[in-house]
């Protein structure tokens, strides 16, 4: 294979049809810039970089001067998507956003405000399901809003809310244990949802799920996002998860994750199963396959 050949890429992971983000090591080129505006986005990240210091000291650099705003942008519920191989820095990313790490260098800004701790403003879904199994669907949703000291009648009102937002409402007084893997992800959505975050951060919350409950998950996110009005931080490894989430794609490198370009998705009029094999569709997908995988001369 030559130098300038795209490499195989094996269809190993995410949907049928697809394949998930296998990029070689090495230096990738990038075409992204960080030009902040005078305005005070909703979420700021500049210059970060993060690295980790294991038992022996030695460090290893995860993140490697990350920078992008996020504007505030009322009615619309934009989807942000960080799409890079797996292992690569973008869980790094959502956790220090979150306020669950310290950067080694650099600043994160919400609404103006520096990030120095966990808060209420944003909120975060994992890929484990982090559900209580001692507490029912209910209590699990309604369980921070009881440690904030919200009086009863305010929380059953809410956690009603998003039981039917994200179609529980059957399943309120069932424990964790009776759940499908579908549903105990619901449950962390609505969990999180129910504290109205500025900023959702998801971090691969689909990827452990079968390809059908997936698309259901996908579809779900799409309506709630767009109800709640909220800023969404959504990372994946998998390209048409990509395509069909997001209003915006950061392509990152392998590690340490750097961001390589940054692609507006086209809106498409209908989301569904049939979508994803659209040539429209395969079309965006094909332009983020290119851009992760151009030789490292091609934007010299």
């Amino acid at each position: 294979m030559s130098d300038h050949e795209a490499p195989e890429v094996p269809n190993t992971g995410g949907e049928p049809g697809t394949v998930a983000v296998t990029v070689p090591r090495g230096h990738q080129a990038a075409t992204y810039r960080h030009e902040p505006g005078a305005e005070t986005p909703k979420l700021r990240v500049s210059k970060v970089f993060i690295s980790y210091l294991d038992r022996a000291g030695r460090a290893t650099e995860a993140v490697r001067d990350v920078s992008f705003d996020i504007l505030d942008k009322p009615g619309i519920g934009e989807i942000v998507v960080f799409l890079g191989p797996s292992g690569c820095g973008k869980s790094t990313i959502l956790k220090a956003i979150a306020g669950l790490l310290t950067p080694t260098q650099g600043e994160i800004l919400v609404e103006g405000k520096p990030v120095e701790d966990v808060g209420r403003d944003r909120g975060m879904v994992f890929q484990a399901y982090t559900s209580f199994g001692w507490l029912t669907v209910r209590e699990n949703l309604e369980y921070g809003l009881r440690l904030q000291g919200v009086p009863k009648a305010e929380r059953r009102e809410r956690s009603e809310k998003y039981l039917h937002s994200v179609g529980l409402a059957d399943f309120a007084d069932r424990y964790p244990k009776d759940l499908s893997g579908g549903m105990k992800q619901r449950v962390a959505i609505a969990r999180t949802l129910i504290n109205r975050p500025k900023i959702l951060l998801m971090d691969e919350p689909f990827g452990a799920l079968d390809p059908q409950t997936r698309w259901g998950m996908q579809s779900l996110l799409l309506e709630v996002s767009r109800s709640e009005d909220n800023t969404n931080l959504f990372v994946t490894h998998d390209v048409s998860e990509a395509v069909y989430l997001a209003d915006t794609v950061y392509v990152l490198s392998s590690r340490p994750a750097r961001i390589l370009h940054k692609v507006d998705i086209p809106a498409f009029p209908v989301h569904d199963v049939a979508l994803k094999s659209a040539p429209e569709f395969r079309a965006v997908e094909k332009q983020l396959l290119d851009l992760l995988y151009a030789p490292a001369d091609a934007h010299s």
